[in-house]
């Protein structure tokens, strides 16, 4: 069980999936969440249960006729590395993630929650360690950064950032960011680190461009 995956026919065909619109979690990335609804106490119990793995994805913006939201078509898969029981009937874990996933057809559930079969093939490349020509343009990160710290008077703490890693930097600052739906959906969905990266710059700097409206990074 506690052990790196090392190849997409490592990871199960089938995922019960929780779908948390704005929430991002990305390969080799950390996920805390708080954990509270029954179904999804149901959810995690079956995990822990199993294989302790659990696929975060987005829900498609619900319409009145549709009895349960449509999702987006890639989600990523995350292992329960921290478990804690709260007293009051709810549960603290952190995923770590792994690898994204693309859903196929939903499987009929017992447990209050979706399940998914689901494929790997296109990813394949986030269980590989990142190489020099996976890099992202750190300089850019750094400066669309400073200019969204500097236009919503955030304390940054810029020792942190110079020790953080390229991809500690870009995971991070994607996964905190305030951005909408869609734009954490291209987050997710860009190829690599380095596309990443770009898509993070470019979003900020539209939202730079804008009214400067939208919430802070926390």
């Amino acid at each position: 069980m506690n052990r790196p995956y090392q190849d997409i026919a490592d990871l199960p065909q089938a995922l019960p999936v929780f779908p948390l619109a704005g929430c991002l979690l990305l390969p080799r990335a950390e996920l805390p969440l708080n954990i509270f609804e029954p179904r999804y106490l149901a959810m995690v119990d079956a995990a822990l249960a199993s294989d302790r793995l659990i696929g975060m994805i987005q829900p498609l913006p619900k319409t009145a006729t549709e009895a349960k939201p449509s999702l987006f078509g890639i989600g990523c898969v995350g292992k329960i590395t921290r478990f804690a029981e709260t007293g009051d009937g709810r549960y603290f874990i952190s995923l770590e993630g792994i690898c994204r996933f693309r859903t196929r057809l939903e499987r009929e559930g017992n447990g209050g929650f979706r399940i998914f079969d689901v494929e790997y093939q296109n990813f394949a490349e986030d269980l590989k360690s990142l190489s020099e020509s996976d890099a992202p343009d750190r300089s850019a990160v750094v400066s669309a950064l400073r200019a969204y710290a500097e236009r919503h008077a955030m304390r940054i703490d810029w020792d942190s950032v110079a020790k953080a890693s390229d991809e500690e930097l870009v995971n991070s600052l994607a996964i905190m960011s305030p951005f909408g739906v869609k734009e954490k959906q291209a987050l997710l969905e860009a190829r690599d680190l380095r596309d990443r990266a770009a898509v993070l710059v470019a979003i900020a700097e539209m939202e730079l461009a804008g009214d400067g409206s939208r919430a802070p990074l926390h």
